[in-house]
This record gives C-alpha cells, sequence and structure tokens, in this order.
C-alpha cells in the first residue's frame, strides 16, 4: 500500500512497434526508482502497434502492478498518447519517456529530484552546458535539422521569460498542478513546448544527458513530424501574439 504521505510519479511510456524495447525499459525504470521517494506508475500508451507490443506491456503488467497499458485504436501521436496516459492517473507528478531506450531510464531520479525540491519541470536536455556530445550518433544532417527547429522554438518562449536550451526534448517531468485546465493539442510529437508556453511553468531545471543508441525498431521521424511541428509554432507563435501567453 502506497504511504498517502508520498507524491507518485504517472510516467508515461508512448508505444508504436516497440516490442523488443518494452521489457528492457521497464526493468532499467524500476532499478532507477528503486530507491525514490516517490511512488510510480509506469503508463504503455501503445498506438496499435503490430508487433506485439501491447501483448509484452501486459506481461510486464503480470509481473508489475506499477506498470499499466492503455491502446488507442486508430490513433496516432505522440502528443495525443501522452495526454490519453495522464488521464488515466491520479498522480501528483507527470512525466513521459520514449520507449526506444534514446532516453537513459537511469536519469530518472535526477529529472525528480529538482521537482521535488520546487521546480515546476525538470526536462532532459540536450543542448545544456557540458553536455558534450549530446546527440550520439546522429549524422550531420539530422544534428542540424535539430538545432534549427530547438531555434525556432525559442521565439514563442520569450513571452514567458523562460531560458529553456532544449523545448523540444521528449523526456521530461512536471508538476501536474502546472497543467490544470490545460488544453493540449494532440497532434504532434512537440508536446513540451506547447506545455511549457501555455501551462504555468514559472521555473524549469534542465538535466544534461546523452542520447544512447537506439536498441530495435525504427524511429517515427519523418515528414509528417516536422509538419506537425510547423503547424504547432504557428498555433503558438499566434497564442503569444494575443496576449493570451501570460498566465
Amino acid at each position: 500500500m502506497s504511504d498517502l504521505s508520498r507524491l507518485k510519479l504517472g510516467l508515461v511510456i508512448p508505444t508504436l512497434n516497440e516490442a523488443g524495447n518494452i521489457p528492457v525499459l521497464l526493468d532499467r525504470l524500476s532499478a532507477a526508482v528503486a530507491k525514490a521517494p516517490v511512488d510510480c506508475e509506469f503508463i504503455i500508451v501503445d498506438d496499435g502497434s503490430t508487433d506485439g507490443t501491447a501483448d509484452v506491456g501486459r506481461q510486464c503488467a503480470a509481473r508489475d502492478p506499477r506498470v499499466r497499458v492503455f491502446v488507442r485504436h486508430g490513433k496516432r501521436g505522440l502528443a495525443g498518447a501522452v495526454i490519453h496516459g495522464w488521464a488515466q492517473t491520479d498522480a501528483d507528478l507527470l512525466g513521459v519517456i520514449d520507449a526506444d531506450l534514446q532516453h537513459p531510464p537511469e536519469l530518472l531520479p535526477e529529472l525528480l529530484a529538482p521537482v521535488l525540491d520546487g521546480s515546476d519541470i525538470a526536462i532532459a536536455s540536450r543542448y545544456v552546458a557540458g553536455n558534450g556530445d549530446s546527440l550520439g550518433e546522429w549524422n550531420k544532417f539530422r544534428v542540424f535539422v535539430s538545432r534549427c527547429s530547438t531555434l525556432l522554438a525559442t521565439a514563442p518562449l520569450r513571452s514567458k521569460g523562460l531560458k529553456v536550451k532544449d523545448p523540444l526534448s521528449g523526456y521530461f517531468v512536471v508538476r501536474r498542478k502546472c497543467l490544470e485546465a490545460l488544453q493540449l493539442q494532440p497532434e504532434g510529437f512537440k508536446i513540451l513546448l506547447e506545455i511549457l508556453v501555455k501551462g504555468r511553468i514559472r521555473n524549469a531545471t534542465e538535466v544534461p544527458f546523452r542520447f544512447a543508441t537506439r536498441q530495435s525498431g525504427k524511429s517515427k521521424a519523418d515528414f509528417k513530424v516536422a509538419l506537425h511541428y510547423f503547424t504547432l509554432l504557428g498555433k503558438l507563435s499566434r497564442y503569444t501574439l494575443f496576449g493570451q501567453g501570460q498566465q
């Protein structure tokens, strides 16, 4: 039984054909939070995988009651999966991590620490000072695209006075109260940027990390992802332009 004085983390793991990664990811997450001062839920939200990802998740859930599995039929997109997963938990702290093991599960306690110490959000950052070769084995073109996309994202953040070097990260922990009554758009993959612009975020902490190599499965990055990103940028720019950025 959970200690009622302890906070709870609801960590969403969006999946699409990640069966080969799920058992390893959950084992590493379990080890990472073994001594964490919070209770945890690991919430797999699967967008109709054809490789048995949901079944693998259910097998893991049978062994670990912290694991929960939800399947979205006829829907795709990381942002929508994250929103759906957060809606299934009463956790005080909400988080997301990729299923492909490029986000190191061992970093999770370092993301929890600043939030427990008062930060509204803690972000695993590729670009924070002292990160070195944070993008791992990415090719030069992908690095160039990532840097340009991040630079473009700084514009809608100016109205909030937030200085975040990696507003497009897909690995973070945020206080639930910062998102209350917030309507997030379910399309796309860059939910963090929308949270930073529209949420009740007064301060943010960035924790350096280095991208690991994908263990199995295929990357989901494609033209559609880029299109959703630029659509989101346009919406957020209009949001801030018309004076709605101040919460």
